[in-house]
């Protein structure tokens, strides 16, 4: 009856370390898909920001071109649209903030 008992009691302690085991490399697994997860939103970011930037510098040269070629009344009316655009925008931030 002893060695049964011994037996069992073996049995439990190897579960015990094979639970930690186990637990631990769950811990490692989540680690590893955080981070897997951490670098994908990071190489989304950077995707979006090299966009932006081209589209910033589409739109630089759109308006370029569009002040070589136009009128100063056209000019001045874009430099009016984009003032006003930034005081507006600046009257709301002040306003929320």
């Amino acid at each position: 009856m002893s060695e049964a008992y011994e037996r069992e009691r073996q049995n439990n302690s190897r579960l015990d370390e094979l639970a930690s085991k186990v637990s631990a490399l769950r811990g490692v697994t989540v680690d590893i898909y955080d981070n897997a997860r951490d670098h994908e939103i990071i190489d989304h970011s950077n995707e979006l920001f090299a966009n932006f930037g081209t589209s910033l510098r589409n739109s630089v040269g759109r308006v370029k071109l569009m002040a070589q070629n136009s009128s100063k009344v056209q000019v001045f009316k874009l430099a009016g649209m984009i003032v006003g655009a930034v005081v507006v925008l600046y009257t709301l931030w002040s306003w929320i903030a």
